[in-house]
């Protein structure tokens, strides 16, 4: 079914640009019309142009008419026009049917929009990171294979912008010396909860101000990228102390990558952390949702209702059409 996806860069500058061209490449040879924000390979300082030429883009996203506004990467740079975005036209939009998907710094943007405005924007790819991975396989490994997108990734996709993503399940981790996990949580359910969430970061940075989402009883969400556990540890008391955690009906951990452990640790890993949040809340703390800075990756709905469902270590997040 081919759709109008419009490329836009509201964040970080493309510092691939032969990721961002896979990347459109790929979305084409699906069978889609890419549409090229004119400022989409704009650079001033680290970002994807100064704030105003930023801001313009997210309001030329808004306004083109696309079935899909998709950010080019993440980085940072959103929190810093969230001042300036009119809501309404990004809330028209989704009203007519537009789906704005992005990840990362992205959460400040959908965040703001659902405290602003209640409309449902979508985590998953960004154009670079999800569609544009690949290049030339390393001509010194004879089984080295040429990276492809991911293809839950791009079955998730696929089945959002056809209109039937209806759900996501994965299976908990299960504790064990590899992992260090914790005992996963089993036989829960909830029902009719808000999904909200995203980057733990980006989610932090916005306490305090009109662009956190004040949810009561919601679903919340949360990965990370690059933060070592007693960072995450810290912002998730951070949550805890604004009285954040409790208020929801269920925390979601998704992927924390990209961090490396010291000696000077002497054990403190992500499970001692995870061990720690349960011990805090009630609130059940369920792990290993498959959403964050890794290749296999659903898309959610942040701000549309769902049901979650718990059997065991199996889980399964269901919402339908929203």
């Amino acid at each position: 079914m081919k759709k109008h996806i419009y490329i836009y860069s509201p964040s970080g500058a493309v510092r691939d640009k032969a990721a961002f061209k896979r990347g459109v490449a790929r979305l084409e040879s699906l069978g889609h019309d890419v549409e090229i924000d004119s400022a989409a390979l704009a650079r001033y300082l680290r970002f994807a142009g100064d704030d105003a030429t930023r801001l313009a883009a997210i309001h030329r996203a808004a306004a083109s008419g696309a079935d899909v506004a998709l950010i080019s990467r993440g980085g940072y740079g959103l929190s810093r026009i969230l001042g300036g975005i009119h809501y309404q036209k990004v809330a028209k939009a989704i009203e007519k049917g537009m789906l704005f998907v992005g990840i990362s710094d992205f959460t400040a943007f959908q965040s703001a929009v659902l405290a602003r405005t209640g409309a449902v924007t979508w985590a998953g790819p960004a154009l670079c990171e999800g569609f544009g991975v690949g290049g030339t396989p390393d001509p010194l490994d004879a089984h080295a294979q040429e990276r492809k997108p991911d293809d839950i990734m791009e079955a998730c996709f696929d089945d959002l912008i056809r209109g039937q993503g209806e759900g996501a399940g994965w299976r908990q981790h299960r504790q064990s010396p590899v992992t260090e996990m914790t005992t996963s949580v089993s036989d829960f359910s909830a029902k009719n909860a808000v999904v909200w969430g995203g980057n733990l970061s980006v989610l932090v940075s916005l306490l305090g101000t009109p662009y956190f989402p004040q949810i009561n009883k919601g679903i919340l969400f949360l990965e990370d990228v690059a933060e070592h556990p007693y960072r995450i540890e810290r912002m998730l008391t951070q949550l805890l102390h604004a009285g954040v955690l409790a208020q929801q009906r269920a925390v979601l951990l998704g992927q924390f990558t990209d961090f490396k452990l010291v000696p000077h640790d002497r054990g403190y890993t992500l499970g001692t952390v995870v061990s720690w949040l349960r011990q805090q809340i009630k609130v059940p703390v369920i792990t290993n949702l498959p959403y964050g800075h890794v290749a296999t990756k659903v898309l959610l709905p942040v701000g549309a209702k769902a049901d979650l469902l718990v059997e065991g270590r199996d889980a399964l997040l269901f919402w339908g059409h929203p």
